[in-house]
């Protein structure tokens, strides 16, 4: 597992398929989808209501508090506006 990244990576252990070897992602470990739990999804939806955006010190904050990366939680917010604006 990868600490600083928040993330574990997926063992190599030949489930690629042809066509994820052929477009030259041979030989690199993809990151493990992050499953959330439902606290930190929670969490994250009732920020998310209050406000769409957070700056890097709300960022730092609700990822020492959720114990997620201050990636993981950047990333959740791009996803989630892209979420909202597709219900738009």
């Amino acid at each position: 597992a990868d600490e600083s990244s928040g993330y574990e990576s997926e063992s190599a252990g030949g489930e690629r398929s042809g066509a994820a070897a052929a477009s030259g992602t041979r030989g690199r470990q993809r990151r493990a989808r992050t499953a959330f739990t439902s606290e930190q999804v929670c969490r994250l939806e009732k920020t998310f209501q209050r406000q769409k955006y957070l700056g890097a010190t709300e960022r730092r904050k609700l990822a020492a508090a959720l114990q997620l990366s201050e990636i993981q939680i950047k990333t959740w917010f791009q996803n989630r506006r892209m979420k909202l604006k597709r219900q738009i």
